[in-house]
């Protein structure tokens, strides 16, 4: 076992390392963080590996703490693997010798650590303040669940959104950008890197294709072989491409046994709820109001960033309407229960609150005179059937607004519906 001495020269390390990470640019998730500053709740930041949670941690302990008053422990460090939960005191007393008496823990995928949560809790009923973060939805869920019933707050932490993107860049905009030649132009330029690039902050940062890569692999070895004990990489990973390469397409558990060699429907589904916990992926439903046809009816499958497509899909077509599909996905799923339309007529995505349609899109490249036809009936068979107003039809560069049967359609750029202001 890690004695004292040697935990208390990781954390020098650690506390080292983490106060010369560079600050970023302010992410927009930040305001919602620092308003739980003062709850006494744990607050639990999840998300995808690589997606900027620490660097979260980072601009907090800056703006929150002086970069001083809190301890910080990174378990994702190879020499914390084999620790006990039930040694937690010891890091506590190396803490308390290093830096002095602190109320706040900051901790990085404390999912590593087995039964955590015994000492998040015993400590929290002490007056601690934690932030935590992790790489596994179920994990986080079921074990902080336990022990912390109502006494913690989740926040999902993403890769940059268009706006954080621009941000990066060093490009300003404002509401005055979009009307002027230049700078409409340089933004556009901007909207078609981040469109096959996306928005993987270190990626961005580096454009560097093994940054996705490596991190797709920890995702599939570290966080879903490892954990979960799986024998067969070579089935999952091939699974997994495949699912990447049909992003957007409908799919059953059983039709994806036609082309992967996994006999098994019951497996495959397995293997897509391992993936779908580490936040890569997310499963989208028919829309149906039984929740038993929701659940036999075929899915849809969107990546969580468009970067990780272009580099892992086999796919070589040049419709890149796909990717704009992913992209407006990634963007809905923000602001509410995403699900796919199909009866007559098909339409992308319905959003829905409290089993409400409150919202139809559609998502084509180029709207055309061979399209048009088809995209509008699925949408109008939407807002006819749920008695919507209006309907969003968002392309790549087309606008134009659309008044049919007693009902009104807007025609949208991708790139401008992602910057319009929040309500």
């Amino acid at each position: 076992m890690i004695s004292k001495d040697q935990l208390k020269q990781v954390f020098v390390e650690q506390n080292e390392a983490i106060l010369k990470k560079p600050l970023g640019i302010e992410r927009t998730i930040l305001k919602t963080i620092e308003k739980k500053v003062k709850l006494p709740h744990v607050v639990v930041l999840t998300g995808l590996r690589r997606s900027g949670k620490s660097t979260l941690l980072r601009q907090l302990m800056k703006k929150q703490y002086n970069d001083k008053d809190f301890y910080y422990v990174n378990f994702e460090d190879e020499r914390l693997f084999n620790f006990q939960a039930e040694n937690f005191d010891m890091i506590y007393e190396a803490l308390l010798e290093l830096f002095g008496e602190k109320k706040t823990f900051f901790i990085d995928e404390i999912q590593n650590i087995t039964d955590f949560e015994s000492f998040v809790r015993r400590f929290y009923d002490s007056g601690f303040k934690f932030f935590v973060t992790g790489s596994s939805a179920k994990l986080l869920s079921k074990e902080i669940g336990t022990k912390l019933t109502g006494r913690h707050v989740d926040i999902v932490v993403k890769p940059f959104s268009f706006r954080e993107y621009l941000d990066s860049k060093d490009f300003k905009f404002d509401k005055h950008t979009i009307f002027k030649t230049n700078t409409r132009a340089v933004l556009k330029k901007h909207f078609s890197k981040f469109l096959f690039d996306g928005g993987m902050p270190e990626y961005v940062q580096y454009n560097d294709s093994e940054i996705l890569i490596r991190i797709y692999e920890d995702i599939v070895v570290k966080d879903i072989v490892v954990r979960y004990k799986v024998d067969n990489l070579k089935q999952l990973k091939e699974l997994y491409q495949y699912l990447i390469t049909t992003t957007s397409q409908r799919f059953s558990y059983n039709s994806l046994r036609k082309f992967i060699k996994i006999n098994s429907a019951n497996t495959i589904k397995k293997y897509i709820d391992y993936l779908e916990e580490t936040y890569f992926i997310n499963i989208v439903n028919k829309f149906d109001y039984s929740l038993k046809k929701q659940i036999v009816n075929d899915k849809k499958l969107y990546v969580v960033d468009n970067g990780f497509i272009q580099k892992i899909s086999l796919k070589f077509t040049k419709d890149n309407g796909w990717l704009l599909e992913n992209l407006v996905f990634t963007e809905l799923k923000n602001k509410g229960n995403v699900f796919y339309y199909s009866d007559k007529y098909e339409c992308d995505f319905v959003l829905a609150e409290n089993n409400e349609v409150k919202e139809a899109v559609q998502v084509c490249w180029n709207l055309t005179q061979t399209n048009k036809e088809r995209e509008l009936n699925g949408l109008l068979e939407v807002m006819e059937k749920f008695k919507l107003k209006n309907g969003l039809i968002l392309t790549y560069d087309q606008e134009e607004e659309i008044k049919i049967a007693g009902k009104n359609i807007l025609v949208k750029p991708v790139w401008k519906w992602l910057l319009q202001p929040e309500p």
